[in-house]
């Protein structure tokens, strides 16, 4: 049993695969409680649409051009 849950503690800790995913995942880990919820979403959906947003913002921002 012990294998069991160690191997699943391994997993929730691998790198992420970009800078701005880990950004992200940061992020919507600490807007979480203070976002506004109007539509109620539960924790999970309201954390992806804070990591979703923050993702397209960063793609955005990396896609201008720049003077």
């Amino acid at each position: 049993m012990l294998a069991v849950t160690t191997c699943g503690a391994v997993g929730q800790n691998q790198p992420f695969p970009s800078l701005q995913n880990a950004q992200c995942r940061g992020e919507a880990r600490d807007k979480i409680f203070n976002t506004p919820n109007p539509k109620r979403l539960s924790p999970f959906l309201l954390g992806a649409e804070i990591y979703h947003a923050c993702m397209r913002r960063l793609s955005a921002k990396s896609k201008s051009p720049r003077e």
